[in-house]
């Protein structure tokens, strides 16, 4: 009797759990008697009954609806089930984990700058993270049209905005377009504001949006390359000197050998060259010192080149 009277109840669980659902709905036709809800880690369970919220339970476990969900529930605490009747309502399983989702660019941004007419052909890549935070709103504007909502969806929803934001925040008066990574928190966190008030409305905000990295074309990054070398350096000349070490150290100045021997001949003349100037100065310096004056510095005698001044005695060298 124990069997037949159980034979129609069921579990309303959310069996196929995936971590890149936002929700799932379970809409069987009725919840029988003696039915369980089964709530898992990571999820929240709310009770519709014609698509209004009825009750929301976050506590996982086990429960006995007739006992241990009904009496909670708004309009229908007083419901009994009748024997060959059920509870006519859903049951929305709602991902509680906040997501993580990567984006990148595309295609090229063309930021406009001064420096380049056409503007400045910039790439961009990183993550932003958003969970569920209203359930009312995601009911009207989502759930209560849809039986399951993924993270897909949304990250297309916020890719389909994110070169226009991206071009109004770095856009912004102040940026170094040739250093944006300088920049990238700022940034970010005037994205991160913008994207949340694209989906507030649907029940769900971003809570964080991070920029890993800017890329620029080979070219433009070459050049900026060789401006930071040649600012660590100070000085051309000295700039010269190591690009011209680093191309024989590497390799990539070649030509059987008598390319990288020029390449040692003239580098080795331009460094006797310098020692000669540099003895040339030591030379004139020692020289000027040991000069002797043509008149006393102690009495004003002329001294004809003497080593002693021939009226007061004064060593003069």
């Amino acid at each position: 009797m124990a069997l037949f009277k159980n034979q129609f109840a069921n579990v309303v669980e959310w069996k196929e759990f995936r971590d890149d659902m936002i929700f799932w709905k379970w809409n069987n036709d009725e919840i029988k008697k003696g039915s369980k809800l089964i709530i898992r880690p990571g999820q929240d369970a709310i009770f519709l009954y014609n698509g209004k919220i009825e009750g929301i339970f976050q506590d996982e476990g086990e429960y006995d609806i007739e006992t241990q969900i009904i009496p909670f529930l708004s309009t229908l605490k007083g419901f009994k089930f009748g024997f060959n009747t059920g509870m006519r309502a859903e049951v929305l399983f709602v991902n509680t984990k906040e997501f993580v989702v990567k984006w990148g660019t595309k295609n090229a941004i063309n930021i406009p700058t001064p420096q380049l007419p056409g503007g400045m052909p910039v790439r961009s890549n990183g993550t932003f993270t958003f969970k569920v935070n209203d359930y009312v709103a995601l009911i009207d504007k989502i759930a209560g049209v849809k039986n399951s909502y993924l993270v897909e969806d949304v990250k297309i929803r916020i890719t389909a905005v994110l070169d226009e934001l991206l071009m109004k925040w770095i856009s912004k008066e102040g940026k170094d377009m040739f250093n944006l990574q300088a920049n990238a928190s700022e940034i970010g966190r005037g994205i991160k504001e913008d994207l949340d008030m694209k989906i507030i409305d649907d029940g769900m905000t971003i809570t964080g949006f991070n920029i890993m990295s800017f890329n620029y074309p080979e070219e433009i990054q070459d050049m900026i390359n060789k401006t930071a070398s040649h600012s660590m350096i100070g000085d051309l000349g000295k700039y010269q000197q190591v690009s011209m070490v680093d191309g024989i150290s590497s390799g990539k100045v070649k030509g059987g050998g008598t390319a990288a021997d020029m390449a040692g001949m003239m580098m080795g003349m331009n460094i006797a060259k310098e020692m000669m100037e540099n003895m040339n100065n030591n030379s004139n310096s020692n020289s000027n010192s040991n000069k002797k004056p043509n008149f006393c510095p102690n009495c004003g005698a002329k001294t004809e080149g003497a080593n002693f001044c021939p009226n007061c005695g004064q060593k003069l060298a």
